[in-house]
């Protein structure tokens, strides 16, 4: 009894984690934002702005350090003097300096009163950050487009696979006729054969795109960082075209210009960073300390063992004035300015790209609608030819060469069909993207 309820629990378990998942395309665009690396690592980049902003701060704030110095002496240096000195006039007397042991303990503090290129590199950090935040919004949209071009990948795949069976029940029923007609002796065995290899041909596509709808699929979940053993289903009716009356585009707002201008702006405060070498610099400095001397290990010694310790202090400005460098500085401003002319033509360039990409977009899109309408025109009239050639057939009015030229057709014009939407979609995703709504794809239904 018990391995039957257990056996009932585990069918029941590998039954639920079968079932296929219901994944709509903002679904899958918000999956990817949330599992795909390049999404983790523009969020990372925003904490390295923050980090960047923090270093730079530190500059500004007192440095304070502790250093300790300890030494051993055995040999110490000894002068010649005037024997006078120690009433042996007419010698030379030599004495030692110093002790065998000496211990410097010292707290040193710094303060930059006033660094050009600290207070630049504040602001320079700040832009910095607003650069990693743009740079994540560009990567967003990347993720965005790439996965909403995998996600009608899959239902073009699928498409294909449901008008391949759907030739392959029409080849049946072409077969239907046949044989009902060859067990008639009206007609020929060669012509049943002929549909029978036809209807084997079309089987083994059904195969082969099954197999592409699963290539697509693992596409898919690769492009939203999804582990490949979980089931996905997508929804029919997203695959329909839609229209979009806005055709018109603010390329300002793009986030490819925001980012070239906030390039710039970086680029123009590396430049002040440079300039700010022709400035003075003012640092206050202190420092407080113990030096211990003797002939014993001074740290755990005093006076009463020959160890003479004695406390010091001192408090310094200090005052670095630039006179002249050999022009470096001018130079580097040069190429700084070098670099800035250069982002504003790759500004001017994108600006190009995008009006080019806009235009592009809105043809597609339009041409797409078009196609669309004629391909669903010419699925109608190949399925009407179809049923008449049959109807010809039977009555020997067509030959079988006839049907099979008419379901060739058929399923030709529902693959163009297929495409033609797909193309559609594929056109609404690049318009999007030209006025900068590709967030718009997450709140589809």
């Amino acid at each position: 009894m018990k391995k039957l309820i257990f056996g009932f629990i585990l069918s029941a378990g590998l039954l639920n984690a079968q079932d296929a998942e219901l994944l709509t395309l903002p679904e899958a665009i918000t999956y990817a934002l949330e599992h795909k690396a390049e999404a983790e690592k523009a969020r990372l980049d925003i904490r390295k702005g923050d980090a960047q902003i923090a270093e730079v701060k530190s500059n500004a704030y007192p440095n304070i350090s502790f250093n300790s110095s300890t030494s051993y002496n055995p040999l110490l240096q000894e002068s010649v003097l005037p024997g006078e000195i120690f009433g042996a006039p007419g010698q030379q007397v030599k004495v030692a300096f110093g002790q065998k042991w000496t211990s410097s303990n010292m707290v040193q503090l710094t303060q930059n009163l006033f660094n050009q290129s600290v207070f630049v590199g504040l602001k320079a950090a700040r832009s910095t950050k607003e650069f990693y935040l743009i740079n994540a919004k560009l990567t967003e949209e990347q993720i965005i487009e790439k996965v909403a071009n995998a996600y009608f990948q899959v239902y073009q795949a699928d498409q294909m696979l449901t008008n391949a069976k759907s030739n392959l029940e029409i080849t049946n029923q072409t077969i239907k006729v046949i044989k009902g007609l060859y067990d008639a002796g009206l007609a020929r065995k060669i012509d049943y054969d002929r549909v029978v290899v036809a209807r084997n041909n079309v089987s083994s596509g059904v195969k082969q795109l099954e197999n592409t709808v699963d290539l697509a699929e693992n596409a898919l979940k690769f492009m939203i960082g999804m582990p490949m053993n979980e089931e996905i289903e997508l929804p029919e009716q997203t695959f329909e075209p839609s229209l979009l009356p806005d055709r018109s585009a603010d390329f300002a707002a793009r986030t490819e210009i925001q980012l070239v201008n906030k390039q710039i702006e970086l680029l123009e405060w590396q430049k002040k960073a440079t300039e700010a070498e022709y400035y003075p610099t003012v640092a206050l400095s202190a420092n407080y300390g113990f030096l211990g001397q003797g002939d014993k290990m001074p740290w755990w010694n005093g006076k009463e063992n020959g160890v003479f310790w004695s406390d010091m202090a001192s408090v310094g400005l200090n005052i670095r004035v630039p006179i002249f460098n050999g022009f470096a500085t001018k130079s580097r401003v040069e190429l700084n300015m070098i670099e800035i002319e250069k982002a504003q033509a790759d500004l001017r360039e994108t600006q190009l790209g995008l009006d080019l990409q806009h235009k592009n977009a809105v043809t597609e899109l339009d041409n797409n609608m078009t196609m669309i309408s004629m391909q669903e025109e010419n699925v109608v009239l190949a399925d009407q030819v179809l049923s008449n050639t049959r109807s010809n057939y039977q009555h020997g009015l067509a030959t079988l060469n006839d049907i099979l030229d008419a379901e060739r057709d058929l399923t030709e014009a529902k693959n163009n069909l297929t495409k033609a939407k797909l193309d559609y979609k594929l056109a609404e995703i690049d318009l999007l993207k030209s006025q900068g709504k590709l967030k718009t794809l997450t709140d589809i239904n």
